[in-house]
């Protein structure tokens, strides 16, 4: 005779196994946090070698990226969730793609500090680092807002997307027609605007995730467009 199934045990276990997904997300988001904090702080303060730090960091995320990809497999596998508990696990797929983007992005500010500090400061870094505090506050607060569930912390994000692409824009701008006058500052320029892109990158994976955290919350797509400024023309990049 096939003994009974013990089902609060399983059920028990599956709960335990969701809840230590949820917290190695976490956790990968609190790493590339730190990875998007070092790297303005390196451009910033020209910091060559905490620069170099960022970019052998990124390792790490990629990594956990694919040891929480394999966690979800067997979860998906061997539990068959469905409803709130199949949320979890799509939702953790897609915000560690995002995290795993985000360090990238991160790693790519980095390595742009060396040839940076060929150049003498201008005053547009700090408006590069206003920016980069800006959306490093976005990032926080929906990494926040997914550990605890807020689906309204994440809806506020969302919203405030905005800010990143007016702060972006009128850099660009600023930045062009200061290139465009004087000569000297088309390298310096060229750098910075490539900072200053993944910085609007990285707000977009923040937007991403707070979509992401709303559907995990409540199950459903916010309702509205995603807000959108009017976005120069110009590369990624990364």
């Amino acid at each position: 005779m096939v003994p009974p199934v013990n089902q609060p045990h399983i059920v028990k276990a599956f709960s335990e196994e969701l809840e230590q997904l949820a917290a190695d997300v976490s956790a990968m988001g609190g790493l590339a946090e730190s990875l998007v904090s070092d790297a303005l702080e390196a451009a910033s303060t020209r910091d060559a070698e905490r620069a170099a730090e960022v970019v052998v960091m990124d390792a790490q995320v990629d990594a956990k990226e694919r040891a929480i990809e394999k966690q979800i497999i067997r979860l998906l596998a061997l539990r068959q969730p469905i409803a709130k508990d199949l949320r979890v696990c799509i939702a953790a797929l897609k915000i560690v793609n995002d995290l795993e983007r985000v360090g990238d992005l991160a790693k790519s500010i980095a390595r742009r500090v060396p040839t940076l500090n060929e150049s003498e400061p201008t005053a547009f870094a700090a408006a590069v680092d206003r920016m980069g505090k800006l959306v490093l506050g976005h990032l926080h607060e929906v990494l926040d807002a997914y550990a605890t569930g807020q689906a309204a912390t994440a809806v506020a994000v969302w919203e405030r997307d905005d800010d990143v692409d007016e702060h972006y824009n009128a850099l660009f701008r600023d930045l062009v027609g200061a290139m465009a006058d004087d000569p000297s500052m088309i390298e310096p320029g060229a750098h910075l605007l490539f900072i200053a892109k993944n910085l609007e990158r990285i707000g977009d994976h923040a937007t991403n995730i707070a979509e992401v955290v709303h559907y995990l919350v409540t199950g459903a797509e916010i309702a509205t467009d995603r807000p959108r400024g009017t976005r120069p023309t110009s590369q990624d990049g990364e």
